[in-house]
């Protein structure tokens, strides 16, 4: 008996961290309705008439609602507290999934893609927050990658079965499925209940009196920002557009598997490697990988309509692999480099990195797919994601390796 307590430490891992378990359900419920429309939002506006340019506009909207709604975040928190947000976030992320079925207008659609985005916007911010809330630094790589876990195991699932289920099964499918965040409000509560009235730290910004120079907290995190903003872009261009840039589709749903299962990996085992080494051997690597991997995609593709199956797999691979890994390895330099009352502020900058990315992603692929082609506009893409190398060698903007157990 009085082994027990230390038996019950023993047993907890950052998967049965008390609160853990309901942010990953509420998690996974979230993004698996913004999973499944990621690709298939697009595809609604094309069928009822956009050009790629609109097609692409629609997650350019997304994200640019989520990155407006993400600045807001950490003040809402403050404000009204875990419970109202979160269940306010969840609902604004279900909900427009099952009006789609009403029209493919474009504007109606954008609209749609808008309130999505603001209900996203909560939710990654907040579940970001809550990750630095409910672990200790020691263990956050791993706490990350299991939250990235949660985050790319639908992915993997919708992301890549979503427009073969659209074509075959109907959108009808493709929007109940849109509506699962509905479901998340139960963990959502369970979350709230946990964190709402705990002293600031994960989702509470910084008040005036703690940090009187908001230069010294937002600086640090422009790196890790910028890095990852290189990176999304890359994959939420390939997310959003493969179903149109190939003429394979056998060979698009095994791609869009590849980059969704590969980053899913990546993102998880990361975590454990940032724990014991660090971020900074990482970072470089992995903004080469993902150059090469798009410029295989721009050589899959460069002939319209006979679609190089071989390049095209293996370009998505390398994007996936750092795709996933960057997400985690920038997260916990965000982390890092801000102390605990600010680590809602980190969250929110971090996830303006992501999300603006995939939005200009999707914005900058499809203007250049339309007045020229998707093989010139991944190269241009490759480049962008280049210029963001001197961020992975410049300075250490990640803590010291700590040897963890695990």
């Amino acid at each position: 008996m009085r082994n027990a307590p230390t038996e019950s430490a023993t047993r907890e891992t950052v998967w049965n961290a008390p609160g853990m378990p309901a942010l990953l359900l509420m998690t996974a419920t979230g993004f698996s309705g913004f999973a499944v429309l990621l690709p298939t939002g697009p595809l609604w506006a094309v069928r009822g008439g956009a050009d790629a340019a609109g097609a692409g506009s629609v997650n350019a909207v997304l994200m640019l609602c989520t990155v407006l709604a993400q600045t807001l975040v950490p003040t809402a928190i403050r404000r009204v507290g875990w419970r109202t947000t979160l269940v306010c976030g969840m609902v604004l992320l279900g909900v427009p999934s099952l009006l789609h079925l009403l029209t493919t207008q474009l504007g109606v659609v954008l609209a749609l893609a808008a309130v999505r985005g603001l209900g996203f916007g909560v939710l990654t911010v907040c579940g970001a927050g809550a990750v630095a809330e409910l672990v200790e630094p020691a263990r956050r790589g791993q706490a990350i990658g299991a939250y990235g876990l949660a985050i790319a195991g639908p992915q993997f699932i919708l992301v890549s079965t979503a427009p073969w289920a659209a074509q075959n099964l109907g959108f009808g499918v493709v929007f109940a499925i849109g509506a699962l965040p509905l479901l998340g409000v139960v963990p959502a509560l369970r979350l709230a209940r946990r964190l709402d009235g705990r002293p600031a730290g994960a989702g509470s910004a910084p008040d005036r009196d703690a940090v009187p120079d908001r230069r010294a907290v937002y600086l640090p995190l422009l790196r890790p920002m910028l890095l990852l903003l290189g990176v999304t872009t890359a994959g939420g261009a390939l997310i959003t557009f493969a179903p149109q840039m190939s003429g394979d589709s056998t060979a698009t749903m095994a791609g869009l598997l590849l980059l969704t299962g590969t980053a899913a990996l990546s993102r998880w085992r990361f975590g454990a490697l940032a724990d014991r080494y660090g971020t900074e051997p990482f970072r470089w690597p992995l903004v080469i990988v993902t150059a090469a991997g798009l410029a295989l995609t721009a050589w899959a593709v460069a002939t319209p309509g006979a679609t190089a199956p071989v390049p095209l797999l293996a370009g998505m691979a390398l994007v996936g692999v750092s795709y996933g890994g960057l997400q985690n390895l920038t997260l916990v330099d965000a982390f890092a480099a801000v102390d605990s009352r600010s680590s809602g502020v980190a969250s929110a900058v971090w996830n303006i990195g992501f999300d603006g990315g995939t939005g200009v992603g999707a914005l900058l692929v499809g203007y250049l797919a339309t007045g020229a082609s998707f093989s010139l506009a991944f190269l241009a893409t490759a480049v962008l994601c280049l210029a963001t190398l001197p961020l992975a060698f410049a300075g250490r903007c990640d803590a010291a390796p700590r040897r963890s157990a695990g």
